[in-house]
């Protein structure tokens, strides 16, 4: 199966009605229509023509830049090989690397005056090149947590969400326990949103009201399915891939987001250096640049992600405590 299996499992279960939607513009749509490596599906680019929000040098942010990268001249970024829409996954051309990661990470290196030097590796590898010098950063939805803080710096750049995913035309609202109390839910086994989710039912539970039905699948597009055929009431999952999935199938729509570091505290995405490298002071400081002036905003617009902006920039803020 191809690199691109998330992409094309999602178009393959919309096929029919995407094929009517994909020539109209919309504000998630990049590039132009006519264009041989422009590919819409419900409005999203996935095509290797990106036509990139792209930013300017700013050379007192520049100068935050480490001598020795400065001169180099790249910015060697790691990046996670899954598959992982709209975060990271391959165009239609099964080898341009697309999404929103590397847009924002193309916005911090034009910023910093320096070219991306992107490779793609998998989850632990990433931790390993920043560790050994191999990457100087990595932007791929990396959670802070006090415990990757002991070996890591972080400038955060998108909030860290989960969301519930329902069927297009329900006016269902889920913001605390109550509101799923009795429903069947689908969710991840393993992940930290089944945890949130058994919670959320123990909690419905004690106080009198029904518990939550739980159902597990294999796949994406099996909870999707399930989701339509109506054997489930809503899908709980990463926000960015809930986005996603409502704005290329346009068969459902989000009705409630919530932390995915659970109640208490507001998990957040951030760029990732080896601590004590020089580098954060530097990505914080572009970062902020970038959301100042509106590039930042329009990067995740295209990709669907407005409801995960952060205001500025921090770095090293409080993390998913140590279990």
């Amino acid at each position: 199966m191809s690199r691109r299996t998330l992409a094309a499992s999602v178009a393959a279960l919309v096929i029919a009605p995407l094929l009517g939607a994909c020539g109209g513009d919309s504000d998630a749509a990049t590039g132009t229509g006519g264009s041989r490596g422009t590919e819409k599906v419900g409005g999203v680019n996935i095509g290797p023509d990106q036509n990139r929000v792209r930013g300017k040098k700013d050379a007192e942010i520049a100068a935050l830049v480490p001598a020795a990268i400065r001169e180099r001249g790249t910015l060697k970024l790691g990046q996670s090989a899954d598959a992982s829409p709209p975060l990271g996954f391959y165009a239609t051309d099964d080898k341009t690397r697309i999404g929103s990661e590397i847009d924002l990470a193309t916005l911090v290196a034009d910023t910093l005056g320096l070219k991306l030097d992107n490779e793609e590796v998998s989850w632990e590898n990433l931790f390993v090149g920043l560790d050994s010098g191999k990457f100087d950063a990595v932007f791929s939805n990396v959670t802070v947590t006090e415990e990757r803080k002991e070996k890591y710096d972080f400038a955060t750049y998108r909030l860290d969400n989960i969301a519930f995913e329902t069927k297009k035309g329900d006016d269902w609202t889920i913001d605390a326990p109550e509101d799923v109390a009795g429903r069947t839910v689908a969710v991840s086994s393993g992940t930290n949103q089944e945890k949130i989710l058994v919670d959320w039912s123990k909690q419905n539970e004690k106080a009198g009201r029904k518990p939550v039905t739980i159902k597990y699948f294999q796949k994406d597009t099996d909870y999707y399915l399930a989701l339509q055929s109506g054997r489930i009431d809503a899908y709980l999952g990463p926000s960015p891939s809930a986005a996603y999935h409502v704005a290329t199938a346009r068969q459902s729509r989000i009705a409630g987001t919530l932390s995915g570091a659970g109640d208490g505290l507001q998990g957040k995405i951030a760029a990732t250096t080896k601590k004590g490298s020089g580098l954060v002071d530097a990505y914080a400081a572009a970062l902020n640049q970038v959301i100042e002036d509106g590039s930042y905003a329009r990067v995740l617009k295209r990709w669907g992600l407005s409801g995960e902006a952060v205001p500025k920039s921090e770095i090293n803020p409080p993390g998913l405590p140590k279990i």
